[in-house]
């Protein structure tokens, strides 16, 4: 494991000032993945495959029909037409999950569903819209012969045995995130159970005298305690198991009590607590517990954060300690909790996706800071347009709720106008624009 930053050459000095990249690779570099575990098939939707997937079977497991119609030989076909079509002797009838013992030669033909294996025999399929079976049903005409009304090649209509699947092949690979159709392709190599990462389980305390439990009457000076609620809905979003602590006092025993409960997590989440102004006490309180580094990280919202290493009941828990500020620490979190949470689960995909798109508005970068402006981001004409959701404060929580994207105005940007293109994060790609 890496050295804990707080300690050895690598100890940040007090509130040092490093770069959103610098941050996330420390960070980073004290998680791994996390052990399998077997779960249900349906129960692992939405998890991480911690296995390779072999096929031990074809799949489909027999040539089989994609119509529904006759099974022939391609050469009784030959200058059929509409005015002049080859009769063929009908043998016999399949349906999707049977075998029939009827071989088709030439001048015969086996009527076959869609999915019922073809007969010895055969080699295509001819659609009942290319018959005259029809024809012959209106007129009440024996179904014992039907006209072919074209000429068909080999292998028409016809899915090849493996042809979706080979046996002995690698169908998923480890690292696999488990969708619908994912759970689709297990289920049809008939896998009732798989091997996937178990997952983390993030320890949440909000910190702060002035925090109100959502299940309380409000009083006045007082806030409610959202961070808690919004950083364990990110946890739950992202493939973890949040862990509410509640809310950790402005005094010694509460934190230690609080943060002592975290013992049997795989992180630690703390908001606020971490900046220049904050008490002095959150700041002890964990360094009593462990090695922890309080830097300050150039991006706008979001500038303090701390990382460390809590040494709790003989156990080692990560902890990132994030703003205080609402909108700070949802922000915080997608830049350095998620990656932390998708590294564990055994993701590879830890950043989230990035587009080109036209700013529609103004953005000012007075201070050298990465910015993350909240931004709705629409689609017209087949180019990507982002839009200010209105002002950009710390603690206007609810412009999260109409942004769907996270626009970028690098360190080195003095502004981004209206009409310049930048780069957005999206939060939101799920419900791609």
């Amino acid at each position: 494991m890496m050295a804990c930053p707080g300690t050895g050459k690598d100890k940040p000095l007090a509130q040092e000032m490093i770069t959103v990249e610098e941050a996330r690779e420390r960070i980073l570099g004290h998680f791994d993945l996390l052990d399998a575990e077997s779960e249900l098939l349906l129960e692992s939707l939405g998890r991480v495959l911690a296995e390779d997937i072999y096929s031990t079977i074809d799949i489909p497991p027999l040539d089989n029909s994609a119509m529904d119609g006759f099974a022939v030989q391609a050469k009784s076909t030959e200058n059929g037409t509409h005015s002049s079509p080859n009769v063929l002797r009908v043998i016999g009838e399949v349906a999707a999950g049977y075998l029939t013992k009827e071989v088709v030669t030439p001048g015969t033909a086996v009527r076959i569903m869609t999915g019922a294996p073809v007969p010895k025999g055969s080699d295509a399929v001819v659609r009942f819209e290319d018959t005259d079976e029809q024809k012959r049903k209106t007129a009440g005409l024996p179904l014992s012969e039907i006209g072919i009304l074209r000429e068909v090649d080999e292998g028409l209509n016809i899915r090849r045995a493996g042809e979706d699947i080979a046996q002995g092949n690698l169908v998923l690979q480890a690292g696999t995130l488990l969708r619908p159709q994912e759970i689709g392709v297990l289920a049809s190599l008939g896998r009732e159970v798989v091997s996937v990462t178990q997952r983390p389980v993030v320890a949440v305390l909000a910190t702060g005298d002035e925090l109100v439990d959502v299940k309380e009457p409000l009083p006045m000076g007082k806030i409610y305690n959202s961070n808690t609620y919004s950083l364990a809905a990110q946890v739950i979003r992202y493939g973890g198991i949040p862990r509410i602590l509640g809310i950790g006092r402005d005094n010694t025993q509460d934190l230690l009590e609080k943060i002592r409960q975290a013992k049997d997590a795989h992180m630690l989440i703390t908001s606020a607590g971490v900046s220049v102004g904050d008490y002095d006490i959150v700041k002890d309180v964990l360094s009593q517990l462990g090695e922890i580094g309080f830097w300050t990280v150039r991006m706008k919202p979001g500038k303090p954060l701390a990382f460390g290493l809590l040494q709790l009941d003989k156990k080692t828990i990560p902890h990132l300690g994030l703003p205080g500020y609402p909108v700070s620490s949802m922000v915080t979190f997608e830049q350095f909790a998620r990656p932390a949470i998708l590294k564990m689960l055994g993701r590879h995909d830890l950043a989230k996706p990035t587009i080109l798109a036209k700013s529609e508005g103004r953005v000012e970068n007075k201070d050298g800071r990465r910015v993350f402006a909240r931004v709705r981001v629409t689609r017209k004409q087949g180019q990507y347009f982002a839009s200010l959701v209105g002002p950009q404060g710390s603690g206007i929580l609810t412009s999260m709720t109409r942004a769907n994207g996270l626009m970028i105005v690098p360190e080195d940007a003095s502004s981004v106008g209206i009409g310049d293109e930048v780069q957005v994060q999206m939060l939101d790609w799920d419900e791609e624009p």
